[in-house]
């Protein structure tokens, strides 16, 4: 596989139904399956472990690709392939074998869970789940106020839970038939509402080894984070790329003016992709997770540049429901890039706190 995954993916199934998932009208469940049948889940996977091969980037590209057609999609898709990950860099090779094929395949949803975790390694938050020690095994007791993919037919979420006295926070996977397990209600979004997004009650959870992802989240979630930001990151590249391809088509006539904003922005979304694919091959955001922040960073805002010269060249069709061609759902989608964990805000903060280190 390479960096044209995506042009290879068919998403022409996704044109008919994006508005109803973006409302949540339509079957939240089925969409999982949906994209699970396609193969789409095993892209970047290794061969051995049950995938189509290739490496991470190409899952970026394949989320990118449905990001195009349908942002509500690829958050799910981006859910999903983050739990997986999570399974292929776990030791615990008794938990991946119990999930992964039906993860692979779409029967199954996995959670991501870890927003708290990736806050809490950057001092914002702390640890919302605690695990209380008995005989060997754990009670856990918490909350996670939004989780994504929380399918209604069944799901796996981790969680990084505090454990008791000095021992290191853990990372764990949970799932919905296990006693005290609550889901709640589908939280009442603006838009993205068919992505099977609530919040987890966790009450008197009982765990054992067996359940255990890594030992130390301090460990485990730095060298998880490449692989979740960059998955994520698929959803701005696609949703960048739908908007200036439909901006420099509305750029005729009077306003063709747009025409070369919108090719330089498009020759730096490039870049940044490339740049990211390039990071992702030689493994230098483990070491240096400021330039993958900043990668972050300049593409919510390409995505925020992407929609408004897809406005300006679409002049006042854009606010006809019947020609706008997707435009009003992406511009509600676009609102939701710059505050997915990380947070641009976040983000800022860990690379003012780096800079401040470096030259203190």
């Amino acid at each position: 596989m390479s960096a044209d995954t995506g042009k290879h993916i068919d998403t022409s199934w996704l044109v008919d139904d994006a508005e109803d998932h973006d409302r949540g009208t339509t079957d939240a469940d089925r969409l999982l399956t949906a994209l699970g049948e396609r193969g789409l889940f095993r892209i970047g996977v290794p061969q051995s472990q049950g995938g189509s091969g290739g490496g991470t980037y190409d899952g970026v590209e394949a989320i990118a690709a449905i990001a195009e057609r349908s942002l509500t999609a690829a958050f799910v898709f981006w859910g999903q392939r983050t739990f997986i990950e999570y399974l292929l860099q776990s030791a615990n090779t008794t938990l991946r074998e119990r999930w992964l094929p039906a993860l692979l395949a779409g029967e199954f949803a996995g959670a991501t869970g870890l927003s708290n975790a990736m806050k809490f390694l950057s001092g914002i938050e702390s640890l919302q789940i605690t695990a209380t020690p008995c005989d060997g095994r754990w009670w856990l007791d918490g909350y996670l106020p939004w989780v994504t993919n929380l399918r209604k037919a069944g799901f796996v979420f981790a969680a990084a839970v505090a454990n008791a006295g000095d021992a290191s926070p853990m990372v764990v996977a949970i799932s919905d038939d296990q006693a005290g397990v609550i889901r709640g209600d589908d939280l009442d979004l603006i838009a993205l509402r068919g992505s099977n997004t609530a919040a987890i009650d966790v009450q008197a959870v009982d765990i054992g080894p067996e359940h255990i992802l890594h030992e130390d989240a301090r460990i485990f979630c730095p060298e998880l984070r490449p692989a979740f930001l960059s998955l994520q990151l698929g959803m701005s590249i696609g949703l960048a790329r739908v908007a200036l391809r439909s901006a420099s088509t509305q750029g005729q006539g009077a306003r063709r003016i747009l025409l070369p904003r919108i090719d330089g922005i498009s020759r730096e979304l490039e870049n940044l992709a490339g740049a990211l694919r390039s990071g992702l091959a030689d493994r230098r955001f483990a070491t240096d997770p400021a330039a993958l922040f900043r990668i972050r960073i300049r593409l919510a805002e390409i995505v925020q540049i992407a929609l408004g010269l897809e406005l300006e060249a679409s002049g006042g069709s854009a606010y006809l429901r019947d020609k706008s061609l997707g435009f009003a759902r992406r511009w509600v989608e676009g609102a939701f890039i710059p505050v997915i964990t990380p947070s641009l805000t976040q983000l800022q903060g860990e690379l003012a706190r780096h800079v401040g280190a470096c030259t203190a």
